[in-house]
């Protein structure tokens, strides 16, 4: 990557508003894009900050607002932007020296929001693991989490209206002026008080486990080493580097660098010292994500996710309080929910269907097969209404502290018990309007009665959890499902699949996806 290039790009290129590639649009986290193609420039951050300082108070946000960036070379120009904005436009910025993940920020505004009746809410620069030279804008309102579609929606219109008038209505005020007026916040110091409210961090240092992290570069580095030094945990960070280049990653299965804790591609360098520890743990560099290594190996977050959900719901109380899982997640989570007696809460893809559960407390914990996941405190109420990656971390390390099992050793028992799935995703290219034709298909549009060779119990173009639609289609049957859905960032439809009945049978359910796909969509 040509740093230099990158950082003069963000400043010097211009946008086209008449060009849809290089409008504002907000996907399941913000906006994203690159200053090399001219998607994430200046231009955009202007834009975006302006609108969001013009609408925040119709979003309920009439107090401080709370400003973070991680460790991807575009978040610290996009910061310095975004806080001079603010600033001209009178609002009170909270921020730290340093890199802040996302977790913190949704956690600074829950605290904040239960104590003061003027609202606080909070902006991110963090495209998440996306590779090196990309940036990202993400905007959490009053309820700590991502934001629904109906506020996301009113920023993109205004924010595009502003790029189309040369951003003349744009508020800004020098970059030094606007730091000495924010106030300085400590989000680490924060989490670190709050976060045994949540995990049971007693016990996994009475347990003595010896504990690896790799932050890959991100932003948590800094809360892992304080929580080591505060709860005395035999913790090591066994990469402390910070560059904006990512150059020690070691590349992705398609050679591409991605800060991804979900790939073993992306891991590979904590899998080599898997052995020095009895659980090691990663984070993507805004910590929205975990990656959890036994000394088997990486885990695959589908298997972490379900070993979770049946840990916190034999551990915590946390009454009626339901699973949250998004429709692409395994359906191993839903037969660890019954077998605990516990409703499943099924939604489209993207965290911010589970915000309002997570802050009222009728969901006790949310996931998404891609990593991502929050749960609530031990009292019920919520923690982070984001996806919290060192939590997720944590608490695989409560796990092995409180059952003397690995999580994948937790695992394998619910696999053996209640089914063990197979599960797989391929990407088909599509045409921009076969993709259009996959977000608009009914349930009519399938004729088939078997999906190979059970019957088709259910299809679903909407969640059954919140009735929203799937962007997409489900098929199910008793020991399979498949789910298709286009991608918001490239031209290919996404085709999940899963089985209980072994690897052939889930090729089977593949093909038949893949060929119903390819006919629905001509």
């Amino acid at each position: 990557m040509d740093l230099l290039r990158l950082l003069t790009l963000y400043y010097e290129e211009r946008p086209d508003p008449q060009n849809p590639l290089q409008r504002v649009a907000f996907g399941t986290s913000g906006h994203r894009g690159t200053s090399l193609k001219g998607t994430f420039t200046q231009a955009h951050v202007l834009a975006i900050t302006q609108a969001i300082a013009e609408l925040r108070a119709s979003f309920g946000a009439t107090g401080p607002l709370f400003l973070a960036k991680d460790t991807h070379a575009l978040s610290e120009p996009a910061w310095a932007t975004a806080l001079s904005v603010l600033v001209a436009n009178g609002i009170e910025v909270r921020l730290e020296e340093g890199y802040t993940p996302t977790p913190l920020v949704s956690l600074a505004i829950l605290e904040h929001n239960v104590h003061h009746p003027a609202k606080a809410d909070g902006i991110l620069l963090t495209p998440s693991h996306n590779p090196p030279e990309d940036g990202g804008l993400k905007y959490n309102p009053p309820t700590g989490g991502p934001a629904d579609t109906r506020i996301t929606k009113a920023i993109e219109e205004r924010a595009n209206t502003l790029l189309a008038e040369g951003l003349k209505g744009v508020k800004r005020l020098p970059f030094r002026e606007a730091l000495r007026q924010a106030k300085p916040f400590d989000y680490v110091g924060l989490y670190v008080a709050k976060v045994k409210e949540a995990v049971d961090l007693e016990a996994i240092k009475v347990a003595g486990l010896r504990l690896g992290v790799d932050p890959l570069g991100g932003a948590s580095l800094r809360v892992w080493e304080r929580l080591a030094e505060a709860y005395h945990l035999n913790l090591e960070v066994v990469n402390p580097t910070v560059d904006p280049t990512f150059r020690f990653m070691p590349p992705d299965h398609d050679g591409k660098i991605r800060m991804d804790c979900s790939s073993p591609y992306a891991m590979a360098g904590l899998l080599a010292l898997k052995d020095r520890f009895d659980l090691a743990i990663g984070n993507d560099p805004d910590a929205d994500r975990h990656g959890i290594v036994t000394r088997k190996g990486l885990m695959n977050p589908n298997h972490y996710l379900a070993a979770a959900v049946f840990h916190l719901y034999t551990t915590r109380t946390w009454p009626g309080a339901k699973v949250g899982k998004t429709a692409v997640t395994s359906a191993l989570l839903d037969r660890v929910a019954k077998a605990l007696g516990r409703e499943v809460y099924e939604t489209p893809v993207g965290f911010k269907y589970f915000v309002d559960g997570l802050l009222e407390g009728w969901l006790g914990f949310g996931g998404e097969e891609s990593a991502g996941a929050s749960f609530l405190r031990f009292d019920g109420r919520p923690f982070s209404t984001d996806k919290d990656g060192i939590l997720l971390g944590l608490l695989a390390a409560e796990i092995l502290a409180k059952r003397g099992k690995a999580p994948d050793e937790l695992y394998e028992e619910l696999a053996a018990n209640l089914g063990r799935p197979h599960y797989t995703r391929k990407d088909l290219p599509v045409t921009p309007e076969a993709k259009a034709r996959l977000a608009r298909l009914s349930p009519e549009d399938v004729k088939e009665k078997e999906l190979a060779g059970e019957p088709i119990l259910a299809i679903l173009t909407r969640a059954p959890g919140n009735g929203e639609p799937l962007g997409g289609l489900k098929v199910v049957t008793e020991n399979a499902w498949f789910a298709a859905r286009p991608s918001g960032t490239e031209d290919v439809a996404k085709v999940y699949a899963e089985s209980f009945k072994g690897e052939e049978h889930l090729k089977g359910v593949l093909e038949a996806a893949m060929a119903l796909v390819r006919k629905t969509l001509g």
